[in-house]
């Protein structure tokens, strides 16, 4: 198994991709890379490898976040050991801390970045607002959120998220641009996922709720052989199509997937095809929502204003 996901890493370089992203709590995808590293000496700063703090896992898939200066400072000691590096390119606020004012988190960030430990400050998952208030106390290279056919909720005026971005220079790294794999036309129902699989426990994914958002998978799998490319390919270009401070960060398990995906840089969409793509995320709204409730309310989330704060909250 392990040999299996080192030889998908290499092929990610052979490929010419330098960009990996992480986080301290996908498993042991840091530990893997850590190893890899190991494996081959000078790779490491070949790549741009981000990585993310502040979701602590319980039991039952629940977690809390943590946003404390203390605790940003040993979650980066612990992830740069394990990743056998000593800094890291982007350093992601994974989700939001409503207790703990983001002027403290970045404040921790910014001196992090001082001391060359992290070369660029990330957040996820955030409110305008947050986004506006990190900005102020150091610039952000990028903000991470899911954005697909399938989630087109940063678009939203009143979320403000894009067009705050944009005002800002602020990069949008689109996660899950596949649509946790939905997107592709290889799911037909919930009995094609493995046991245990993540996606099992997603509202959008509901014995109820698959079939009806197979109408989006349908009429984009419609589109894709129309111009002679895989869904996931039609799906990729078209969030790139977006703009050039659209960065899609696909996942794979396997080269195939990976090279699939790559062919996606070479698919150029005409402006009818754009709108014919956006209409039908559009129209086929999807039925659930992205998390369940419980992971779901600090999604887009503020923390607390710094004149509200008492230390020991």
């Amino acid at each position: 198994m392990e040999q299996w996901r080192l030889k998908v890493l290499d092929s990610v370089v052979e490929n010419g991709i330098y960009f990996i992203d992480t986080s301290d709590v996908y498993g042991d995808s840091e530990a893997l890379l850590g190893k890899w590293f190991s494996l081959n000496p000078g790779l490491r700063e070949k790549i741009f490898l981000a990585t993310k703090f502040s979701m602590v896992i319980g039991g039952n898939m629940q977690y809390s976040e943590n946003g404390k200066p203390e605790y940003v400072k040993s979650a980066i000691e612990k992830s740069l050991k394990t990743l056998g590096t000593d800094y890291v390119d982007l350093y992601y606020y994974h989700r939001m801390d409503k207790t703990v004012p983001i002027e403290l988190t970045m404040q921790a960030l910014k001196e992090l970045k001082q001391a060359g430990k992290i070369r660029h400050i990330g957040l996820s998952e955030c409110s305008a607002e947050t986004i506006r208030r990190a900005h102020a106390i150091e610039p952000l290279a990028a903000v991470q959120l899911e954005y697909s056919p399938f989630a087109l909720e940063i678009e939203d005026p009143a979320l403000g998220i894009l067009s705050t971005c944009r005002e800002l220079g602020i990069a949008i790294v689109s996660y899950s641009p596949l649509g946790r794999g939905f997107l592709t036309g290889r799911y037909r129902s919930r009995d094609d996922f493995e046991e245990g699989d993540f996606r099992s426990y997603l509202p959008r994914y509901t014995v109820e709720n698959f079939p009806k958002n197979l109408v989006l998978v349908d009429r984009l799998k419609t589109l894709a052989d129309k111009k002679g490319v895989t869904p996931a390919q039609l799906t990729l270009a078209w969030v790139m199509s977006r703009g050039d401070d659209f960065i899609p960060i696909p996942g794979t398990t396997r080269v195939e997937g990976l090279k699939e995906n790559l062919g996606a840089l070479k698919v150029d969409l005409t402006e009818a095809e754009r709108e014919e793509i956006t209409q039908a995320a559009r129209d086929c709204t999807p039925v659930g929502a992205r998390y369940p409730e419980g992971m779901a309310d600090v999604l887009f989330s503020d923390t607390i204003k710094l004149a509200d704060y008492k230390a020991d909250n």
